[in-house]
C-alpha cells in the first residue's frame, strides 16, 4: 500500500519545521528517514501517521487524502511506534500488546481467535514472549521499546511508521528488529540515526536537512562521501560491503 506526501509544509508558530516535503513510499518496501537532529524527521512521521495536519500540502493513502479518512480507519492500517512512547498504567506486557487490536474491535464483536493469534504472533516476533506477564514498570527501556513494537505488529498494519525504534536496544535486538521490519510484507517508514543500519536494511532513503528533502533514492546512490560531509558534518569513506553488498560507511578519526 502506498503513502505519498505532496509538498508538505508544517510550522510551529512562525518557525517552519517542514518545507515542501514530497516523496512516495514504495509498496511493501522499507523507506529510511535520515538527517541530523532538528531536521524534521519526527514531525514528518507524526504527519504521516495522521496525528498532525500539515499547514499546506497533503498526504494520501492509496490516492485518498488522509484528512478524509476516519481516525479508526487509519488506525486499522497504519501503526506508529513513537521514539518516546509511554504507557501510564502499570499494565502487563500482554495487556499493552492487546491494545493494538482495539481498532479492529467493535461493540458487536468480542475478542476472537484471530485477535489472540495476532497478539501471540506479535509477542513472538518482538522477542517478548517470556516477558508477557511482566509489569510495564519493571521493564528496561529496550523491553518497553520492543513491547511498543509488538503492540504495533498486533494491529496487523499495512503501513508501519517507526521513530528511532532501535534506541535503547542492545545490538542483537537492533539487528533483529531491523531484520524483522525489512522482512514484513508491509510498507514501512523508519527514522534512524545509524547510517550503516539504514544502508544495510532499507530499500530507499530520504535525507533531510532543516526541514527539506536533500536526497532521495537507493542507499548506494544517496550515501556519498560528499553528502555525509555536507549534511552530517563527518568525514568518511563509503565502500561496498563484501558481506551484504550494500554501502558501508567507515568514519575517519
Amino acid at each position: 500500500m502506498t503513502i505519498k506526501a505532496d509538498n508538505l509544509v508544517w510550522k510551529i508558530g512562525k518557525k517552519t519545521i517542514l518545507d515542501g516535503v514530497s516523496f512516495e513510499a514504495q509498496p511493501g518496501k522499507m523507506l529510511g528517514l535520515l538527517g541530523p537532529n532538528g531536521s524534521g524527521k519526527t514531525s514528518l512521521l507524526r504527519l504521516l501517521a495522521g496525528l498532525k495536519r500539515p499547514h499546506s500540502g497533503r498526504i494520501t493513502l492509496d490516492q485518498r487524502d488522509i484528512t478524509t479518512i476516519g481516525r479508526r480507519s487509519i488506525a486499522r492500517r497504519v501503526a506508529f511506534v513513537e521514539q518516546h512512547g509511554t504507557t501510564n498504567a502499570n499494565l502487563r506486557v500482554i495487556d499493552v500488546v492487546k491494545l493494538g487490536r482495539f481498532p479492529h474491535l467493535s461493540m458487536f464483536s468480542g475478542w476472537t481467535a484471530a485477535d489472540e493469534k495476532a497478539v501471540e504472533g506479535a509477542l513472538e516476533r518482538a522477542g517478548m514472549m517470556e516477558k508477557r506477564n511482566d509489569r510495564w514498570q519493571s521493564l528496561s527501556g529496550g523491553e518497553k521499546q520492543r513491547t511498543h513494537l509488538a503492540r504495533a505488529l498486533a494491529q496487523s498494519p499495512q503501513e508501519l511508521i517507526l521513530d528511532e525504534p532501535t534506541n535503547h536496544l542492545d545490538i542483537q535486538y537492533q539487528i533483529s528488529l531491523m531484520r524483522l521490519v525489512s522482512d514484513l510484507p508491509v510498507t514501512s517508514i523508519i527514522a534512524l540515526h545509524d547510517l550503516n543500519h539504514a544502508a544495510m536494511f532499507c530499500d530507499q532513503l530520504i535525507i533531510m536537512q532543516q526541514g527539506r528533502v536533500v536526497a532521495l533514492g537507493a542507499p548506494e546512490a544517496v550515501l556519498t562521501e560528499e553528502l555525509l560531509r555536507n549534511v552530517f558534518s563527518v568525514e568518511a569513506r563509503v565502500e561496498v560491503s563484501p558481506h551484504h553488498s550494500r554501502p558501508h560507511i567507515h568514519y575517519l578519526r
